[in-house]
């Protein structure tokens, strides 16, 4: 049954696609290819609607048509995939209370005083709401708990902004979207908000657990939610996981209304929705959401 009715709606993962071809913003491009592909495998029944958005005007109406009242953006630096954080914050600033962007960083690329410098000055002078760590994605792929990560992690702690970690089923190597590993984050740093972006998916026990252990750890699987086993996520939200677990559409590879529908439909208590859906959001990021 459905649940939700006119409450606010935080979209935990959510990237313009006009930001890089990547996300699907070059026609007649490998990627873009890719990003249809990647829709029609996790079930979007439009795999085309991430051309509607052009600009920033267009994504925040594709967020409206969605009932969605802010969106998380997490972009990304990796290999092959270098957004900036300057411009990611340019988009957050045509709307700054509904569009959050959340820092990205290679410690990899930039070594690690870098990437310490670079992170301290995408949140405190741009203004960006997070940093984002795509471990297993890096040049030199790494586990959550890598030596290298942890400056980053203490550093968001001491700013008291989330972490967010990037995992699933599309790390190059599938030895390093270990669960296990964000065990040993969350207990080093228990004041840090560590939110797991794609959940472990396909390893859904493994991060449910890690979630029991660890109240400071956030589920957010996304797309994966709707892909087989990802019942087990909700089976923990309406119990123990429900102060840690949180809707995202993944957009652009999977329509923000699919996304806010399917979610309504998925068996989530009343009060689990609620949780999920921007409670939860305004405990990791300090705010209120209530319209």
């Amino acid at each position: 049954m459905a649940v939700g009715g006119n409450q606010p709606i935080v979209d935990m993962r959510s990237r313009p696609a006009f930001l890089h071809k990547f996300f699907g913003s070059t026609p007649n491009t490998p990627e873009y290819d890719v990003v249809r592909w990647l829709n029609k495998r996790v079930g979007s029944r439009d795999i085309d609607h991430f051309t509607r958005a052009r600009d920033a005007a267009g994504f925040i109406a594709e967020m409206d048509e969605a009932g969605i009242s802010a969106a998380v953006m997490v972009a990304r630096s990796v290999p092959g995939v270098r957004v900036t954080n300057d411009a990611l914050a340019e988009v957050a600033s045509a709307a700054p209370k509904r569009l959050l962007g959340v820092a990205s960083v290679d410690p990899i690329e930039l070594g690690p005083e870098g990437a310490l410098e670079e992170a301290t000055r995408a949140i405190r002078q741009l203004g960006l709401k997070g940093l984002n760590l795509d471990a297993g994605f890096y040049k030199e792929h790494l586990k959550a708990n890598d030596d290298r990560l942890m400056p980053l992690y203490e550093l968001c702690q001491t700013l008291e902004v989330p972490a967010f970690i990037m995992s699933g089923p599309t790390t190059p190597n599938l030895a390093f979207n270990d669960p296990f590993a964000v065990d040993v984050v969350a207990k080093t740093f228990p004041r840090l908000k560590l939110v797991c972006s794609h959940g472990f998916y396909p390893r859904v026990h493994d991060i449910v657990t890690v979630a029991f252990r660890n109240e400071n750890v956030f589920v957010s699987p996304d797309m994966y939610t709707f892909a087989p086993g990802g019942k087990l996520y909700v089976e923990a939200a309406n119990g123990f996981m429900k102060d840690q677990f949180l809707f995202g559409s993944s957009y652009p590879f999977r329509p923000m209304r699919q996304g806010v529908d399917d979610f309504r439909n998925l068996g989530l208590s009343a009060d689990a929705f609620a949780a999920a859906t921007y409670l939860n959001a305004g405990r990791i990021f300090g705010v209120s959401f209530e319209k």
